[in-house]
């Protein structure tokens, strides 16, 4: 009878230098998103006014005429700090 111990797997090189990928790209962004934490808007490609349907231009209701946009993962890190403000 064989006796099977639970022992922990190693870990194969291509996973570990996957991980490290991982860290380093999300690192990387968080970084980005820290210096730069706007970006142009999508909508209105930076301009602040969009056409609409008879051709005349208005103002843009996506940055709010600014041409400029909160960065998704500046705005995942404004809600995590308003998080922990909240809970002290």
């Amino acid at each position: 009878m064989t006796i099977l111990a639970a022992t922990p797997s190693a870990l194969s090189p291509s996973m570990i230098v996957a991980g490290m990928v991982l860290v380093t790209v999300t690192f990387g962004y968080a970084l980005s998103c820290w210096l730069a934490p706007f970006a142009r808007c999508r909508r209105c490609a930076g301009a602040g006014t969009r056409k609409s349907l008879l051709g005349h231009r208005k103002p843009c209701r996506s940055c709010d005429a600014t041409g400029w946009r909160l960065r998704a993962g500046r705005r995942i890190a404004n809600t995590l700090r308003d998080l922990r403000d909240a809970s002290r």
